[in-house]
């Protein structure tokens, strides 16, 4: 089960809702897509290819770049992972721009 937090929801509307202004419908479009496909692809756990820990900024922390399988993006997901009632469950905390340091923009709030 993926679970995005409020803040995690406002990033990705934010983040359509800029690309529409700045790129156009057709161009959103697909920038969603390739967000979703990478939040689905989270239903799997956090042991696919190309999420990473980051460790290194919180403990129990991942990331997920969104560019993979052939499609474009410049957002990390950033996530967390645990078990409720023995199922596991990918919370998402943030959805970031790949220019922006993480450290930085990750608060503890946020996890």
């Amino acid at each position: 089960m993926v679970r995005l937090s409020a803040v995690a929801q406002d990033d990705y509307k934010q983040t359509l809702r800029w690309s529409r202004h700045n790129f156009g419908q057709m161009q959103t479009q697909g920038y969603k897509a390739t967000l979703d496909l990478a939040l689905k692809d989270l239903c799997e756990g956090p042991e696919i290819i190309g999420v990473k820990s980051r460790n290194d900024i919180y403990p129990n922390l991942y990331t997920l770049h969104v560019e993979r399988k052939g499609r474009k993006g410049r957002h990390f997901i950033c996530l967390q992972a645990c078990r409720v009632d023995g199922r596991q469950v990918i919370d998402i905390v943030r959805i970031l721009h790949d220019a922006l340091a993480l450290r930085r923009h990750l608060t503890v709030g946020d996890l």
